[in-house]
């Protein structure tokens, strides 16, 4: 009989580990938003139909051999641009133009970059000689440095900062020469009292928050005391499940979306907070296994920038929370309430089991 299908379609081809440390995070994450929403089960059933629909996605891209996806990216970036394009003038938001109403569904271009932007750079060096050159170096530089001002205009600081990063990301693990490294530090810091200038009043108001909350107790520092004083409360062991006052009386704001790091350290103390990071720690460390294992470069580049960009995610929220950086409305990975940026976690995911299921299978054509 005739194959209908790809002859790449087959039996699943996923990472067992990876997959378990998922199915493991994505079920604490429920637990907790049980407790961060007062026991809204609503809340709750939405997550799991929008986890459900990131794992079906990881599922399917799982599926695809790299040299496929290989093959997509520069169409994904364009398309991404496009998007973000669009959001001057079609975007919707509260105060911002971050989001695209398709009608059935609102999505959120920046989610795309996440992918997009890594998946591009290591697409550009896959058939370059590493570590890249100036050339290289500034081509990629380019290529990370266009999503992230259209994102940052919209503005989104903080996605803006972490599509860079994944960018950067690729560009180190490339091999990137340290003096280009320092050369780009020593120009952040050149461009950093500009960047003062041209940021919206309520982000410089998350700078001097964040310098001094108890200026403005009641005001623009109450988010952070508040989540501070709910991390210091757990103690060692925490209050228990249900048991958190500052949540449940509602002092913490944005409780089950980025401030639900601070449920999880009230209610189950320091200890619970470690063995999240433990199981955040494990899930990297996989990825970067995986990374390690891979034979082309676009795929071991791809693998590891994705990696090390969700140990960002999980700094920056968890620095966030406890006071060490600005408030930037970062997530927490899988267990913030939300549906774009746990999907393209999820599709993140299935990019890396591709990697990892197809490893035996590459030829030099691919």
């Amino acid at each position: 009989m005739k194959r209908l299908l790809p002859s790449w379609i087959g039996m699943p081809r996923l990472d067992p580990v990876l997959l378990t440390l998922l199915l493991v995070l994505m079920s604490l994450g429920l637990f907790v938003l049980y407790s961060a929403s007062n026991q809204n089960m609503g809340m709750v059933l939405r997550q799991a139909v929008r986890l459900g629909v990131g794992v079906m996605a990881m599922l399917a891209i799982s599926q695809v051999p790299p040299r496929i996806l290989r093959l997509w990216a520069p169409w994904l970036y364009v398309v991404g641009i496009i998007m973000l394009l669009a959001t001057w003038g079609l975007g919707v938001g509260r105060g911002t133009q971050r989001w695209l109403d398709l009608g059935l569904l609102r999505f959120q271009p920046s989610e795309l970059m996440k992918l997009a932007v890594p998946m591009m750079v290591a697409w550009y060096l896959h058939k370059r000689v590493l570590p890249p050159g100036w050339k290289d170096t500034l081509a990629s530089l380019g290529i990370l440095l266009v999503p992230t001002l259209l994102i940052a205009r919209q503005p989104d600081l903080g996605t803006a900062l972490l599509v860079a990063a994944s960018g950067v990301f690729t560009l180190y693990l490339a091999g990137i020469r340290w003096r280009f490294i320092f050369g780009l530090g020593g120009l952040a810091a050149v461009a950093a009292p500009v960047l003062w200038f041209v940021m919206k009043e309520y982000q410089r108001n998350r700078i001097r928050t964040f310098l001094d909350p108890e200026a403005d107790p009641l005001g623009h520092g109450w988010n952070i005391i508040q989540s501070k004083v709910a991390v210091g409360s757990g103690g060692l062991t925490g209050k228990g499940w249900l048991n958190g006052t500052q949540s449940h009386l509602e002092f913490i704001p944005e409780r089950h979306t980025d401030f639900i790091l601070a449920v999880l350290s009230e209610e189950f103390g320091l200890i619970g907070v470690t063995l999240l990071m433990l199981l955040y720690m494990a899930v990297i460390a996989r990825g970067l296994y995986i990374a390690g294992a891979a034979r082309y470069t676009d795929s071991r580049l791809l693998a590891g920038a994705l990696s090390m960009t969700l140990f960002v995610y999980v700094l920056v929220n968890g620095a966030m929370v406890s006071g060490l950086l600005p408030v930037v409305g970062v997530p927490l990975p899988l267990i913030s309430y939300g549906g774009t940026s746990a999907v393209t976690l999820l599709a993140g995911f299935g990019i890396m089991m591709s990697i990892y299921g197809h490893r035996k299978l590459w030829t030099k054509a691919g």
